[in-house]
């Protein structure tokens, strides 16, 4: 058996590792902080055109996963995870240079795709390192750096963009990444792995990239593009229509399918997928539409808008390293629906929203979202895996990692499309409100309107002001549908969860988990 690492070799070879985590998980929030100044950098495009570069980066993330297992099985997990970061550093760089959004979003993509395999490798080869008896405290400890980058990755995103420029945070990936692929190089030279050769399901994976990522494009351009009333969204439809059908039929009959569509027979596994990946869209929408709408909505800066999400990390990142151990104490189906509860009442609680740049309303339900956030993903990734073992147990995880994040990019998107949707029908309500044409004794405009002419403002100046106010208050409120949207979904998964069977009574104790075990748990608690 070959030695592990140990002494300073173990602690730098571990500090790297958890170092990269951060640095390709960051990349999803930590941009997202930054869409208003990318937008604006990228030839002028509207805020909406600068999300493409956070949904489609995660699209390449979930694609890459399944490059990860069969290159990872070709060539060895270090020679691949070094490969991939020295491409991370070079994606990185192109998109630092980046001069037009039709340039800069493949190659957040791309970027995207060598951060689906490094993700996994890096877990792997992290724990691959630590004997047995301590691989649960290495699985508490990746858990909390999952939690940086919906708390640090934002604060320090906000921070690059305020002080250093946008462009720095993918600066930072180079500066990072090529000494954590040369510290890996060096610390495991000459490590030798066992090949295992398989066949790349190649027709399945161009009909699953289809698939989600003809969805993508359909969320990503609606609004923009008016939904089926454009040509390209309608091709993009029918392609999708046919791909879907095609990838489920071919993936039954595959023996190394991309996507093991035959794990949906265990019914624990189906409804611990569809709880997670629905309560998934939700946070992962709500937290990046949100964090756009403080800076251009709210009139926030980039760093404290960051500040705000870094109050989530002080109730997520003691939890998080707690909870797998406390799952094991109780129902499981209690943990999770109770958690889906809180998730409800926190976003009715932001929902209550109604004051401009208010911080105090603001830091404490984004405090308790942190505790929920903090107890999400432990409790269905439990129930899913629940009666799988070996090769299954492993292609679970990596399947509710994939799905998990395609969903995070759709919420991004559909959170947005709540918001616009809903802001022209709450400015017509306020209209007809003030205007006095609901209710005749209650005409506050022109009261208004006269104020605003007697402070020197000419009657369309006036009006404009008035038209701006309104608007911008209907867009408060449609970010408050868009939190009542995401409690709606989480009382409902409340109950769905109960569709799952119980786990069956222990008998004996239970052994030591194995190294495909934590693997696949930290994978499935990977957000």
């Amino acid at each position: 058996m070959t030695e592990r690492l140990t002494g300073w070799r173990f602690a730098l070879f571990q500090a790297a590792l958890a170092v990269a985590n951060v640095v390709a998980l960051s990349n999803v929030p930590g941009y997202t902080v930054l869409v208003p100044y990318a937008a604006g950098s990228l030839q002028g495009v509207n805020p909406s055109f600068g999300t493409w570069g956070t949904t489609d980066h995660m699209m390449g993330i979930v694609l890459g996963l399944p490059f990860a297992r069969w290159l990872s099985g070709r060539y060895g997990e270090r020679r691949v995870y070094v490969v991939a970061f020295m491409f991370y550093a070079f994606f990185s760089l192109a998109c630092a240079w980046s001069p037009t959004i039709w340039f800069f979003v493949p190659m957040r993509f791309l970027l995207g795709l060598a951060g689906g395999v490094i993700l996994p490798l890096g877990q792997a080869l992290a724990l691959g390192e630590i004997d047995e008896k301590h691989r649960s405290f290495g699985v508490a400890w990746w858990a909390v750096l999952s939690m940086a980058p919906f708390t640090l990755g934002v604060f320090m995103g906000g921070f690059w963009a305020e002080y250093a420029g946008w462009r720095m945070l993918f600066y930072s990936n180079i500066i990072l990444g090529l000494p954590i692929a040369g510290i890996v190089a060096a610390l495991l030279y000459g490590r030798p792995f066992k090949r295992r050769i398989t066949r790349f399901d190649t027709v399945g994976f161009v009909l699953i990239f289809a698939t989600l990522v003809g969805v993508q494009t359909i969320l990503n351009q609606g609004n923009d593009f008016d939904w089926f009333g454009s040509p390209i969204l309608v091709s993009v439809l029918v392609m999708v229509l046919v791909a879907f059908p095609a990838f489920v039929i071919w993936e039954l009959g595959e023996r190394h399918p991309v996507l093991d569509i035959r794990l949906f027979r265990h019914r624990n596994y189906a409804v611990a997928t569809f709880c997670s990946l629905l309560g998934f869209l939700v946070i992962q929408g709500t937290l990046s539409v949100f964090i756009g709408q403080l800076q251009t909505l709210l009139g926030y800066t980039s760093s404290l808008a960051g500040a705000v999400y870094l109050i989530m990390a002080i109730l997520a990142a003691p939890l998080v390293s707690i909870v797998h151990l406390l799952v094991k104490q109780m129902d499981l189906r209690y943990f999770a629906s109770l958690n889906f509860i809180g998730f409800a009442v926190t976003l009715t609680w932001l929902g209550q929203y109604d004051k401009l740049a208010s911080f105090d309303a603001i830091a404490t339900p984004m405090l308790f979202f942190g505790f929920f956030l903090g107890t999400f993903f432990a409790p269905p990734a439990a129930i899913a895996v629940q009666g799988l073992a070996g090769q299954q147990l492993i292609r679970a995880a990596e399947e509710l990692a994939m799905l998990r994040t395609a969903f995070g990019a759709y919420g991004i998107t559909w959170q947005a499309v709540v918001q616009f949707r809903q802001t022209p029908a709450h400015q017509l309500e306020l209209a007809d409100h003030f205007g006095g044409r609901s209710y005749p004794s209650l005409d506050v405009m022109g009261a208004l309107s006269d104020k605003l002419q007697a402070l020197g403002m000419s009657e369309s100046v006036a009006r404009a002001q008035m038209a701006r106010l309104m608007r911008q208050q209907a867009m408060l409120l449609g970010l408050d549908d868009a939190f009542f949207f995401g409690a709606v979904v989480f009382i409902l998964l409340a109950a769905v969860v109960w569709l799952a069977r119980p786990a069956p009574p222990a008998r004996k104790p239970e052994p030591e988990p194995t190294l495909t075990q934590l693997e696949a748990t930290e994978l499935m608690e990977q957000p």
